[in-house]
């Protein structure tokens, strides 16, 4: 499948969403949706002959050009309810610390947005120097809730927790029991405590959900551009705020967040399931505690309500691999991670640093 002007669709994204009719009918519609949208905001596609757009798990990225000159990134999205709730997030950071959002529009899922470095992630930065940084984008992006009308848009946590007290139980014995019932209960555990029931302490901010390190890309030096200042959607000085790693001087930057409102400590997790290479081989359990007390610390936040968000997260992750075919090394590392994390890793698993990455297996 192609784009008009012979801009294909990332064939990944097509095998993700060929699966059921839903994302059949999205991708069917996808090639006019990206040309209304080149065409309302006056875009050029800036593709080299023969390349493909950028992609991430549920979205197509194609770097554009405004009428000016200035580049950008169109993003279209599959309508979900991180997808829409995206460009409110966005303009509340008003480019501090993420992607500055340029234009968007609701009804397609749509996002104007600055152009970052798409092969200049915070994946490849030493971990010592990665706390600092996401450390200080995590400060940035924790906004305190206040009376604009965007706030209506997102989630809150505590509640999604009570959600799963409910769902994970029953989702456990549909998949036939795949991990212990102790781990389950752990999970449990965190629901009564951290949910909206449970809950005693805690404030409560705007959330990256997904805050992992392919997820923080360097903003580049000439980015404050004057066509995206000419559309109002560039904060004053914010060129100069996002966070810097280590002597190579890049400025990097949020970007996808599945915004949701409640505890900071829940955005810690994705940063605990990925880069497992990395983890120390002599003691990997312990090297992943160590991680979370180090990425806390480095955005003052209480490891310990860290640790106990990324054992629900996990186990509700490896029930979702655990009922589709062709994930058992996702499901596994999920259960590694939360196994690690509440104290007993669980026995006959993979040794730590065989375990894919996030998306290796999703096929």
């Amino acid at each position: 499948m192609s784009l008009p002007g012979a801009v294909p669709i990332p064939p990944a994204l097509s095998v993700r969403y060929s699966r059921d009719s839903t994302g059949r009918a999205w991708l069917s519609s996808l090639p006019g949706l990206i040309q209304g949208r080149l065409e309302h905001w006056e875009l050029a596609v800036d593709l080299a002959a023969g390349a493909s757009p950028w992609c991430g798990h549920g979205a197509v990225v194609v770097p554009v050009r405004l009428s000016d000159g200035t580049p950008a990134a169109l993003k279209v999205a599959f309508p979900h309810d991180g997808a829409k709730a995206e460009r409110h997030a966005l303009a509340l950071w008003g480019g501090a610390g993420a992607v500055r959002l340029l234009e968007s529009d609701g009804g397609t899922c749509a996002m104007l947005l600055e152009r970052l470095d798409p092969g200049s992630s915070l994946q490849a930065v030493p971990l010592d120097e990665a706390a600092a940084v996401w450390g200080s984008l995590m400060r940035q992006l924790s906004l305190v809730p206040d009376e604009r009308p965007a706030w209506q848009e997102f989630d809150h946590i505590a509640g999604r927790a009570e959600q799963w007290s409910d769902d994970l139980p029953s989702d456990w014995e549909q998949q036939g029991r795949p991990f212990p019932r102790w781990l389950l209960e752990a999970a449990l555990e965190v629901c009564q405590t951290r949910g909206a029931v449970g809950r005693r302490s805690g404030r409560d901010v705007l959330v990256h959900t997904d805050f992992h390190f392919l997820n923080i890309l360097a903003r580049p030096q000439a980015s404050g551009a004057p066509g995206a200042v000419a559309r109002g959607a560039v904060a004053r000085g914010a060129a100069d705020q996002g966070a810097r790693a280590g002597a190579d001087g890049m400025n990097f930057v949020a970007i996808d967040p599945q915004p949701m409102i409640g505890e900071p400590e829940f955005a810690v997790a994705p940063l605990l399931w990925n880069r497992l290479g990395d983890l120390p081989r002599s003691d990997p359990a312990a090297g992943l505690r160590q991680r979370c007390r180090d990425f806390s610390a480095a955005a003052g936040l209480d490891a310990e309500a860290a640790r106990q968000w990324a054992v629900l997260r996990e186990v509700e992750n490896a029930l979702w691999y655990a009922s589709r075919p062709g994930h058992q090394g996702d499901l596994a590392r999920s259960l590694w991670v939360a196994s690690t994390l509440a104290g007993r890793t669980l026995k006959g698993l993979p040794a730590v640093h065989y375990l894919p990455e996030p998306g290796q297996a999703d096929r």
